[in-house]
C-alpha cells in the first residue's frame, strides 16, 4: 500500500503525523508483518524450559508487551532514549540459541539473570560503541547469523514430529501436517505477491491450524480458561539468578544485537532521508539496552530493531514514525490480553514446525546473503568463515562435544552463537584488524577458492560482483558492506 497526499510534507520526513485511520491501518500492517517472528521465541525458549501451556501463554503475552513499549520509546523518544525513527522492535532472535542452551539445563532463572546483566552492560556502552562495532564487521555478524539460523531449525524439526515428549512423535500424521503447512506458506509467497505475500508465514500458520482442527489434530480447551485482560505479571517465573557463563555468552549476544540495530538505524535513515549522526544511533542503543534490561521482570527476552519492518517502510515508502508508534501501541494492547498467548500456546507443534522450517531457514539465508557481501580476495575471510561456523554447529551436530569440560565453559560454547561469536571476533581481529606480516594470497584456502570461482564465473561478470540496493551500502569495516540480515523474515 502506498500513501496518497494531497499536500507535501515539508519537515522532517519521519515526523508527519497521517490522519488517524491511515496511521491504524498502516500501523497494523507493521505488526502483522513481524507477529510471527515475535511469538517464536517465547515459544522455542519456553518449550526448551519444559513450561506449561499457561506459563508458554504468559511468555507470548509478555513478549509482545514489552516489544510494544519498546517500539514506543524507540519511536516517540524520551529523553536521551529513543532514535525516533520508524523502528519496530521485537524479541531478537539473536538470543534465542544461546537462552536455550541455559534454559534446557538451568530453568528460565538463570536466563533473566543474564539478560538484566547484559542488559545494564549493553545500555552503559552505548554511547561508546561506535568505536567497538568495527569489531563486528560484516564477515563477523553475516558468519554468526548463519549459525543462529543452523542452531534453530532442529527446534523446527522437532516441532514438525509432534514437539519433544510427544507420544506419536514423528509420526505420518504429524510430519504430514508440518509438511501441509509448508506447502501452504510457499503457495501464498508464489502466488500472492506484496503485502500479503509477506503475510504468507502467518497466514500459513492460521490455514494449518485450521486443518489439524478439522483432523482433531488441535486442542483448544484451554483458550477460554483465565483472564481476558491483565497485566504481564511481576517475576512470574521467579527472580532472576546470575551465572558466570550464561552472563559472558549472552553479554556477546548483546554486542551483536546492538550491531544488527546499528545498521538498522543507519539503514532506515537512508530510506527515510533524514539525519542519522552518532548520537542519534546511540539514542536508540539506549532504547533497544533499556528494554533489554526491563524485559526479565516481565518474563520476556532481550529486545531488538526487526529488519523486515525496515523494508516494508523502502516498499510502503510511508515514513512516518508516529505510524510505527501506532503499530507499538497495538503490541501493548496484544500483551494485555491472555487469552491471545493461549491461542498461541494452543497451536499443534507440527504447524509451529512446518512454519519454522521457513522462518529459521530464512535466518541462515539472510547470514548467507550478508556473506555473499563479503570481500575475500587476498584475505583470510573464507578461512574465518569456515572455522567459526564449523565450530558454531558442534553443539547442533555433537550436542555433548563440551560435556566433559566445567560448566562456565560448556554454557558459553553449548551455544553456537556464542561459540561462533568468541571465534569470528577473534580471528577477526587476528586477521584483518592486526594487519603486521599480511601478505596477499596468504592462504592456500583462499587461493583455491579464487581460483575456483574464476572459472565459474562468466567472462562478461566481474568476479566478485554483486548488486547493490540503494541503502545497502553500509561499510563498518574491511571495505565489505553492512546491512542487517532480515532474521525474522
Amino acid at each position: 500500500m502506498k500513501l496518497k497526499r494531497s499536500t507535501e510534507f515539508t519537515g522532517r520526513p519521519e515526523d508527519e503525523k497521517l490522519p488517524f485511520g491511515q496511521t491504524v491501518v498502516y500501523g497494523t500492517q507493521h505488526i502483522l508483518t513481524m507477529y510471527g517472528g515475535v511469538i517464536a521465541p517465547p515459544l522455542i525458549v519456553g518449550g526448551a524450559a519444559g513450561l506449561s501451556g499457561s506459563d508458554m501463554a504468559l511468555l507470548v503475552t509478555a513478549g509482545l508487551f514489552i516489544s510494544g513499549l519498546a517500539t514506543v520509546l524507540q519511536t516517540l523518544g524520551l529523553g536521551p532514549f529513543g532514535a525516533r525513527l520508524p523502528i519496530v522492535q521485537g524479541i531478537s532472535f539473536a538470543s534465542v540459541s544461546t537462552m536455550v542452551a541455559v534454559a534446557s539445563k538451568d530453568g528460565l532463572q538463570p536466563v533473566f539473570g543474564s539478560i538484566l546483566v547484559a542488559g545494564v552492560i549493553g545500555l552503559l556502552v552505548s554511547s561508546f560503541f561506535a568505536q567497538l562495532v568495527r569489531l563486528f564487521p560484516p564477515v563477523v555478524t553475516g558468519t554468526i547469523i548463519t549459525v543462529i539460523g543452523l542452531s534453530l531449525l532442529p527446534v523446527a524439526f522437532t516441532w514438525a514430529m509432534g514437539g519433544a515428549g510427544s507420544p506419536d512423535l514423528g509420526s505420518t500424521a504429524n510430519v504430514g501436517l508440518a509438511g501441509l503447512t509448508l506447502l501452504i506458506i510457499l503457495v501464498i509467497s508464489r502466488v500472492f505477491q506484496g503485502a500479503l505475500s509477506r503475510l504468507s508465514i502467518l497466514l500459513g500458520i492460521v490455514v494449518g491450524t485450521g486443518v489439524a482442527a478439522l483432523f482433531g489434530k488441535a486442542d483448544f480447551s484451554a483458550v477460554g480458561t483465565g483472564k481476558m485482560v491483565a497485566l504481564p505479571p511481576l517475576l512470574h517465573f521467579g527472580g532472576p539468578t546470575f551465572q558466570v557463563g550464561a552472563i559472558v555468552s549472552m553479554t556477546i549476544v548483546i554486542l551483536v544485537i546492538m550491531t544488527e540495530t546499528t545498521a538498522d538505524i543507519l539503514a532506515i535513515g537512508e530510506i527515510v532521508e533524514t539525519k542519522v549522526d552518532a548520537r542519534r544511533v546511540a539514542n536508540g542503543l539506549r532504547a533497544d539496552m533499556l528494554s533489554t534490561a526491563v524485559a526479565p521482570f516481565f518474563g520476556t527476552f532481550p529486545a531488538s530493531a526487526f529488519a523486515q519492518n525496515v523494508g516494508l517502510v523502502a516498499i510502503t515508502k510511508i515514513k512516518s514514525r508516529y505510524v510505527v508508534a501506532m503499530g507499538g501501541v497495538i503490541l501493548v494492547l496484544l500483551g494485555l490480553l491472555p487469552v491471545v498467548g493461549r491461542v498461541v500456546a494452543s497451536i499443534p507443534y507440527p504447524v509451529l514446525g512446518g512454519a519454522g522450517i521457513v522462518l529459521f531457514g530464512s535466518v541462515t539465508a539472510s547470514g548467507i546473503r550478508t556473506l555473499s557481501r563479503v570481500n575475500y580476495e587476498d584475505n583470510l575471510n573464507l578461512v574465518l568463515v569456515a572455522t567459526a561456523i564449523g565450530i558454531g554447529v558442534i553443539p547442533v551436530a555433537a550436542p555433548t562435544f563440551w560435556d566433559k569440560f566445567p560448566d562456565s565453559v560448556g554454557v558459553v560454547l553449548d551455544s553456537g552463537i556464542s561459540a561462533a561469536a568468541i571465534m569470528a571476533v577473534l580471528m577477526n581481529v587476528c586477521f584483518n584488524e592486526i594487519t603486521i606480516g599480511n601478505k596477499p594470497g596468504a592462504s592456500v584456502f583462499a587461493a583455491g577458492s579464487s581460483e575456483y570461482a574464476a572459472e565459474e564465473v562468466p567472462p562478461a561478470v566481474e568476479p566478485g560482483a554483486v548488486d547493490q540496493p540503494k541503502g545497502a551500502d553500509l561499510s563498518l569495516a574491511n571495505g565489505a558492506t553492512h546491512r542487517k540480515a532480515d532474521e525474522h523474515s
